[in-house]
């Protein structure tokens, strides 16, 4: 299993990764978003490749902390293909965006995940991550999108 930086070649793999994690992509999309996400220097995206081809993916931002000195990071995605699923990829992709933690000066890594995909806060725990929702709440706001 190897990790590499993304690139915008890899649109369409990501696409579909994306898809299959339960939101809609398609290549053309995920090109416009890598035109942003590449150059940005607090923000990565990592592929996971096996026999050449990409298996898996993670995106990560790193943001500094006001009350207090450092940054954290932000798991925006994790996503294995659901065919290869516990071969390592997961476990691959995550080390390598911890190393890019440290790497950025970190002081702590959040992901978040939906409530019914028990199986991936199984494998979050396994990774050492604590569930925080007893601690804080988390508050969204969609906002419209003015075109």
């Amino acid at each position: 299993m190897a990790v590499r930086s993304a690139t915008s070649d890899d649109a369409t793999r990501v696409a579909e990764l994306l898809t299959e994690l339960g939101y809609p992509a398609v290549a053309d999309e995920v090109a416009e978003r890598l035109a942003y996400w590449l150059p940005d220097q607090a923000s990565r995206l990592l592929v996971a490749e096996t026999g050449g081809r990409v298996v898996g993916s993670i995106s990560m931002h790193a943001i500094p902390y006001l009350e207090r000195t450092g940054c954290w990071m932000r798991i925006e995605s994790l996503v294995v293909d659901s065919g290869l699923r516990r071969a390592g990829a997961g476990r691959a992709l995550m080390a390598a965006a911890e190393r890019q933690a440290r790497a950025w000066g970190c002081l702590q890594i959040e992901v978040t995940s939906k409530r019914s995909r028990a199986n991936a806060h199984a494998f979050y725990r396994r990774l050492g991550f604590d569930d925080a929702c007893e601690r804080s709440g988390r508050f969204i706001k969609e906002l419209e999108v003015s075109t």
